[in-house]
């Protein structure tokens, strides 16, 4: 074989020899809940509509992207269902050259209304935030009483064939640290794949949840549900996995604090005012709208990108500096 018969897949490389290979896409900053580790009740500061990435602006930068080496993109919020015609948009996105895992985060309020249109589109795993199976908590939590509703979601899901289905719990001392055994089992039973995750300093309401270390809390979930750690690798993301004996449960652990996985990561945040953040955990950031807007071509708008990788930060700065984030995780995508 030759070499000029051999096709070289681009890529995005940071400084540090990070590949990028995964884009969160905040299609909306707005959620019909109000969960206390990341939006303020009463909180209306929400993003303009007019500064809003349209579809035909988010379909070029996601192809720019893919054609970078991008592979895996999670469409975020806030809710990301509060999007009228999200499914349009997913099957613009799955049916790109290239692309080849189109995922979807939600509180799965709307998602009986919606899950058989985002399965046809081409969305194929769901990742549902789910902090408790108490009605009364979770109401106190996400300041709304729709348990019922997310889990009519979850069936409606299942029923449509997604695969796999993950949970996320945010683990909160005081809270619901409690129940998160009783998530174990729930989760065992219905055939999901639980993932906890640590409370991020992001913005004022994270800061304010407070932080429970999850390492004690995964030495007692491995010996009282027989788990080993486990090499899988699902979608891509941060999460560390265990599954028990029977492999017919696994289990995720999202650290950003306690045990961060900042030397892997893979991934950028594209907020729905079109704003490229490179770091959860830090303020550099790209804005794509105005270049958009202005007429930039498809080989600028990828050099764009690759000077911004570049800039990419080594790590967060959560410990040492847990108030230097500003900006609720609703703004940034999830």
């Amino acid at each position: 074989m030759s070499l000029s018969s051999l096709t070289i897949e681009p890529a995005l490389i940071d400084r540090y020899g990070r590949r990028i290979d995964y884009l969160r896409l905040s299609v909306t900053d707005r959620c019909d809940l109000r969960c206390t580790y990341c939006l303020p009740k009463g909180f209306k500061d929400f993003e303009e509509p007019k500064h809003w990435l349209n579809f035909d602006e988010i379909e070029r930068v996601v192809a720019a992207f893919v054609r970078l080496g991008v592979r895996r993109v999670r469409l975020t919020g806030g809710e990301p269902l509060l999007r009228q015609g999200l499914s349009d948009l997913a099957a613009r996105l799955s049916s790109l050259p290239g692309m080849k895992d189109l995922s979807l985060s939600t509180n799965a309020t709307q998602l009986v209304r919606h899950a058989r249109a985002l399965k046809q589109a081409g969305v194929s795993r769901l990742n549902v935030s789910l902090d408790s199976l108490q009605s009364d908590r979770f109401a106190a939590i996400a300041g709304r009483d729709v348990l019922g509703d997310v889990l009519a979601g979850l069936a409606a899901a299942q029923a449509e064939g997604f695969s796999p289905i993950k949970l996320n719990m945010v683990v909160q001392p005081g809270v619901n640290d409690d129940e998160v055994e009783s998530m174990v089992r729930f989760s065992l039973k219905q055939g999901f794949i639980l993932r906890l995750i640590e409370t991020m300093p992001v913005g004022e309401t994270g800061r304010q949840s407070g932080f429970l270390d999850l390492q004690q809390v995964l030495r007692k979930l491995a010996q009282k549900f027989d788990l080993t750690p486990s090499a899988l690798e699902l979608g891509g993301g941060p999460a560390r996995y265990w599954q028990n004996r029977d492999g017919d449960f696994t289990l995720g652990a999202i650290t950003p604090i306690s045990q961060h996985f900042c030397a892997t990561c893979n991934r950028v945040r594209l907020s729905v005012d079109g704003t490229l953040y490179l770091c959860l955990g830090q303020e550099d950031k790209l804005a794509l709208r105005p270049l958009l807007r202005s007429g930039i071509s498809d080989k600028e708008l990828e050099q764009a990108i690759r000077n911004a990788i570049s800039l990419k930060p080594e790590r967060h700065e959560f410990r040492e500096q847990p108030s230097k984030v500003v900006r609720f995780m609703s703004a940034t995508g999830g």
